[in-house]
């Protein structure tokens, strides 16, 4: 029985130490600069970014920055009028325009670098 309280235990402690293995909005976007560089996020034509090589915290920048978005969209889409769906398709168009050469943008569903 002491075996099973112990695992039980350390199972929660590992529960609640959990969200602070993820990192903030601003740390993500300190990262995103040298995220970018190394190929690990790249722009998406939907207005958010993809992972392309999940290395190093990629997915957790990639999905609080493209929370942080989502919101930034949704509030643009209702206070013009707009659906999600255009602002997101805007948003996408003008982020692989301005997409430095070297990077990554998703075209047709591939990563490939600009």
């Amino acid at each position: 029985m002491k075996l099973r309280s112990k695992l039980g235990l350390g199972l929660i402690a590992l529960c609640l130490s959990l969200p602070a293995l993820a990192i903030s909005l601003n740390e993500a976007m300190s990262a995103l600069g040298s995220a970018k560089a190394a190929g690990q996020v790249g722009e998406q034509p939907d207005g958010y970014l993809g992972v392309v090589n999940s290395s190093g915290q990629a997915a957790d920048i990639a999905a609080q920055i493209n929370q942080a978005r989502r919101a930034e969209y949704q509030r643009l889409a209702k206070d013009n009028g707009l659906q999600l769906g255009d602002v997101e398709a805007l948003a996408g168009q003008k982020a692989l325009e301005k997409t430095p050469s070297g990077q990554y943008i998703q075209v047709n569903g591939k990563w490939v670098r600009k």
